[in-house]
């Protein structure tokens, strides 16, 4: 029995309620000529280079543009406080009084101030730019009869664009020919498991976005098979695009710590007029100093008790905040979301995970005799097994190769994933499920190498009867091996005298908030070239 735990990192509002799509028209409904009238493009040919170019111009580009500050907004932005105010105002009264030192003084903390929070959000606002040119993706599209690879911001309605397994969907499409093509589109909906799509028509008239099984959407990601769509959508036009256009229209608050200081800032103000006021009144009264030297010895008091170096410290402090989220490959945009990023304790996601980085890791194994702890985050290889070739069991360091249950484990995983695993921007990047790629780390993990496959069949994963299946040939044995529900394989194996055992490892690794997959195998005959779903039975459980 494997363990693998879903990565939460970043957030998205749940659109499974969408019932109605970015045109009109129910585009799930049409067929491929009414799409190719409605989109004025060839669905063999796709458009042609003039005809694609004079929609570039006319629509734009196709990516989602943000809403850029000029450097002077910024700037000014960085003196927008009361305890600045109160500076300032400082400033130019002693300025009057020719208390020129101190004048130059006020002023030259105020600059600071402002110049250490633009630097620092300048430096983020490059660095979130040079990621997101980094991001930029390239697909394969149809144009004058001839495949071509170009930028996917250079797409236009009605491009016929290809898509194969590993690639992002740069647009919203509708598919006019798919084979055995899944979809990961949690970024839209938050469930987790891909989404198996048509390119039928669909008779429904109204229907939530994630049953749209013959419609993709931008920002999702292809995870196997391929496919051919017409780009339905753009921009600002697809259903990401409205995301984000919703999240912009979200009213602006201060944070906690701009909130404090904002409010410190009127009180104390508030608190030094009018202990001036009362002095400057107490001194007309008893007389002790003409009136020029009074009114000179109250605004000096006043601008002795201005906290000059409270606006200063503080953006200090936050830049500290920031350099240290910086080393942990957090980039902060503005200097108070230090201060908001930091005082979060608990962070509440969906049972779907919504929160997610798409990426899953096996943490633990737990085989009849043994339960493992896997190290390593992601899908780099280098955790899990130490250089001396062991790894942790119990918090003891064993080979593994001696639990005979393990053995078979980290086969089953290597024959039944069909992820795959490739060094891109000096990171491991997958093509393939999450789940699969688990699998996949696992079995390098454990190996040192990546699995090889003699495939005779597969019976892929269908939520009737929950799990997938592979025949293939072993080390001189030809096997069928199960992958699924652990509820469900168990019911299919030999295990019924362990039932409380497993029940109860089940139970201590959900209440962790992991996901359980069991692995399970079975000796077969040579002839046996099929899969029968109905006759599996009797599996042994690794």
């Amino acid at each position: 029995m494997i363990k693998d735990d879903n990565q939460s990192l970043t957030s998205n509002e749940e659109q499974n309620d969408t019932q109605n799509p970015p045109d009109a028209d129910n585009l799930w409904q049409l067929d491929e000529s009414a799409l190719a009238a409605k989109y004025a493009t060839d669905p063999e040919n796709g458009l042609s280079t003039a005809e694609a170019a004079e929609r570039l111009q006319h629509n734009g580009r196709n990516e989602l543009e943000t809403k850029r500050t000029s450097r002077f907004v910024q700037f000014i932005k960085q003196f927008n406080n009361s305890i600045i105010y109160i500076l300032a105002a400082a400033a130019v009264l002693t300025f009057f009084m020719h208390h020129y030192s101190d004048s130059i003084v006020i002023g030259l903390v105020i600059i600071a101030n402002a110049i250490i929070g633009y630097v620092q959000e300048r430096q983020a606002g490059n660095a979130l730019e040079r990621i997101r040119e980094m991001l930029i993706s390239k697909n394969f599209v149809i144009r004058d009869g001839k495949k071509l690879e170009i930028d996917a911001r250079e797409l236009v309605v009605g491009d016929l664009v290809n898509l194969e397994a590993g690639d992002a969907v740069p647009a919203d499409m509708r598919l006019i020919s798919a084979d055995n093509f899944n979809v990961q589109e949690s970024v839209l909906t938050g469930e987790t498991n891909p989404v198996e799509k048509q390119e039928e028509p669909m008779t429904e008239t109204t229907t939530a976005l994630a049953d749209r099984k013959n419609m993709v959407y931008a920002s999702t990601a292809v995870t196997s098979g391929s496919a051919v769509g017409i780009v339905t959508a753009t921009a600002e036009d697809t259903e990401i695009g409205h995301i984000q256009q919703s999240v912009s229209d979200v009213k602006q608050t201060t944070t906690p710590l701009m909130r404090n200081l904002n409010s410190l800032g009127v009180g104390l103000s508030i608190a030094i007029v009018v202990a001036a006021v009362l002095l400057f009144l107490l001194g007309m009264v008893m007389d002790t100093y003409s009136l020029p030297t009074l009114l000179i010895a109250v605004i000096t008091m006043v601008v002795g008790s201005m906290p000059e170096g409270l606006p200063a410290s503080t953006s200090v402090v936050l830049a500290m905040g920031t350099r240290q989220m910086t080393k942990k490959n957090v980039i902060v945009k503005s200097l108070p979301a230090v201060e908001t990023l930091g005082a979060v304790d608990i962070v509440n996601t969906d049972k779907t995970g919504t929160l997610t980085k798409n990426e899953m890791t096996v943490t633990k194994v737990v085989t009849p005799e043994h339960t493992f702890d896997v190290t390593g985050v992601g899908y780099d290889d280098n955790g899990g097994v130490n250089f001396d070739g062991h790894l942790k069991l119990n918090g003891n360091k064993v080979d593994w190769h001696q639990d005979n249950a393990m053995e078979w484990l980290v086969k089953i995983a290597g024959q039944t994933t069909d992820a795959e695993l490739h060094f891109e921007n000096n990171r491991w990047e997958l093509t393939g499920e999450p789940t699969d790629g688990a699998l996949t780390t696992l079995y390098r993990k454990m190996t040192g190498h990546d699995p090889e496959v003699e495939e005779v069949d597969s019976l892929p994963f269908d939520s009737a009867f929950r799990f997938s299946a592979r025949l293939a040939d072993l080390d001189g044995q030809r096997l069928l091996m199960v992958k699924g529900s652990p509820a469900t394989v168990l019911r299919l194996t030999d295990q019924a005298t362990q039932t409380a055992y497993w029940d109860d490892a089940m139970d201590d690794l959900t209440a962790d908030g992991l996901r359980v997959v069991a692995l399970a195998y079975q000796e077969v005959d040579d002839d046996v070239t099929t899969i029968d779903a109905q006759a599996i039975g009797g599996l042994h459980l690794a």
